[in-house]
């Protein structure tokens, strides 16, 4: 199966480098590795492997390679201007496609500038439009919500296997990418925190109680938070507010990227599942067409809440609420429904055989709506 990234970078291919991002083990070295039956000569070079090293170094890879998959280059001291000058000096027509974990997108925006000289493109776990061409979207969205989107989870179809992949994942994460970041010291905590975010999926982030809880200070959990964030292991909707700044002073809410870490019922699960939905149409959208989408909730001063909402260039597109089994129209959806026109109102149900509008809302099928999106 070609991930859903896979034409689009083939075409930015031709017009400058190409980074891949994304959670670790999310399928990059795979990704990049089918791209490879579309060049002349193709060449994979990882850098965590010693002879690929010294290839790499010396720019050993023959003239005539029509495209070079650097993996983990960012690992290279003074990698930035290597890629600048291999870039700037490479034959005619010679791609390039550089892969890495998170730290990658994290190193990417420090240092020396590549503006103007690479695509970015971040891949993020199987959804229900990805996985439209294997299962219905009902059977697709009931498997990410037990099993998670990562593939190999996924792709073994057993809660054993995907429990024993998720316990060894997060260690590994815990143990080696975490401290590329904070001190030996601090990893205790952070995994704490990490346990206690498995169990407030979807709730507004009291950095001061979550304090309270770890018994430090609230800057120190929004470094940790950071961290976490940074890794790619959770990611963050804010409220919707006009202005930017009011908005990223209000609570955050977090989610998994990993659905099936997520420690909770299936309503908080599916949650979840439809929130890295939404998070990949946003990315997809702006990765592959410069657009100005982004994700959010929305949330007002008495209270009254929707799940999520999509905004282009700074204006609301949708309202989008999330229920398993609930067919009623949600009394905050209809609210918003009613005071902000030409906006679409969804509500989104799991456990729903037919589609139906209701006061100008509709309400859908999860899986058949998710399979909708752009990725």
């Amino acid at each position: 199966m070609d991930r859903y990234i896979h034409s689009q970078t083939i075409k930015d291919l031709k017009k400058k480098m190409v980074f891949v991002t994304g959670p670790r083990q999310v399928g990059k070295t795979y990704f990049a590795k089918s791209l490879q039956t579309a060049f002349k000569s193709p060449v994979y070079l990882n850098n965590d492997d010693v002879s690929d090293m010294e290839v790499i170094r010396a720019r050993a890879w023959p003239l005539n390679t029509g495209l070079i998959i650097l993996d983990e280059i960012h690992k290279m001291r003074g990698w930035k201007t290597f890629l600048k000058g291999t870039f700037d000096t490479r034959p005619h027509g010679q791609a390039i496609l550089v892969t890495g974990s998170a730290r990658l997108d994290t190193f990417r925006q420090t240092g020396d500038s590549l503006a103007g000289r690479y695509h970015l493109h971040r891949l993020n776990p199987l959804s229900v439009k990805e996985l439209a061409g294997a299962l219905p979207p009902y059977e697709a969205l009931s498997a990410l919500n037990r099993l998670g989107g990562f593939p190999e989870p996924f792709l073994s179809g057993s809660d054993q296997e995907a429990s024993r992949w998720r316990r060894q994942y997060y260690t590994d994460l815990v143990r080696e990418d975490i401290l590329d970041f904070s001190r030996i010291t601090e990893i205790r905590a952070i995994r704490l925190l990490l346990e206690m975010l498995r169990r407030r999926v979807g709730s507004p982030l009291s950095l001061t109680a979550l304090a309270g809880d770890l018994q430090t200070a609230p800057n120190t959990i929004r470094k940790y938070v950071e961290i976490l964030e940074s890794l790619h292991i959770i990611f963050l909707v804010r409220p919707f507010h006009k202005n930017i700044a009011r908005s990223l002073l209000k609570e955050p809410k977090a989610y998994f990227y990993d659905s099936g870490y997520v420690d909770g019922d299936e309503g908080l699960r599916l949650e979840n599942t439809v929130a890295v939905s939404l998070l990949k149409h946003a990315q997809y959208l702006q990765d592959s067409g410069g657009a100005d989408t982004a994700l959010h909730y929305i949330r007002t001063k008495d209270g009254r809440e929707v799940d999520f909402a999509l905004a282009a260039g700074g204006e609301l597109t949708h309202f989008i609420e999330v229920k398993l089994s609930e067919e009623s129209l949600s009394r905050n959806l209809a609210y918003f429904n009613e005071r902000h026109p030409g906006r679409q109102a969804v509500q989104l149900v799991h456990n729903l055989r037919n589609d139906r509008r209701a006061g100008g809302a509709i309400v859908a099928q999860a899986g058949r709506w998710l399979a909708g999106l752009a990725a």
